[in-house]
């Protein structure tokens, strides 16, 4: 959902509403911050303009002993399962399964279906 606000495809603002009890999670900031880092220098500027108003309106949800309880589990309940989860997305999940929070994702190929006890929300 960050990236389609980045992309003009929606306003943050109006994604996170007064009333509205969103965090991210901290290995999302190194996702963006990896955008800056990547970008060219045409737009690096405006990248991290874009970052820094993500952090100043967000919250962030460390990684810390509760997430890492609930990393470990979701990582072997998919090794068990046989199904291949991308490492940020895995932590993603773990910081909402831990911090009782849903996760709520464009991106229908994340991997975040069949996780046991960790809500996903698909928006468009």
């Amino acid at each position: 959902m960050i990236i389609a606000a980045e992309r003009g495809k929606a306003r943050l603002d109006e994604l996170v509403g007064d009333d509205a009890d969103i965090a991210i999670a901290a290995v999302t900031v190194a996702e963006l911050f990896l955008g800056v880092e990547l970008a060219t220098d045409a737009h690096k500027r405006k990248r991290r303009g874009f970052v820094e108003a993500v952090l100043d309106l967000l919250p962030v949800e460390d990684y810390d002993v509760d997430v890492a309880r609930s990393h470990a589990r979701l990582l072997a309940q998919a090794r068990r399962a046989g199904l291949p989860r991308g490492a940020h997305d895995l932590i993603i999940a773990a910081t909402a399964h831990a911090r009782q929070r849903t996760v709520i994702t464009a991106d229908k190929a994340a991997g975040f279906e069949g996780l046991s006890e960790v809500e996903v929300r698909y928006v468009t």
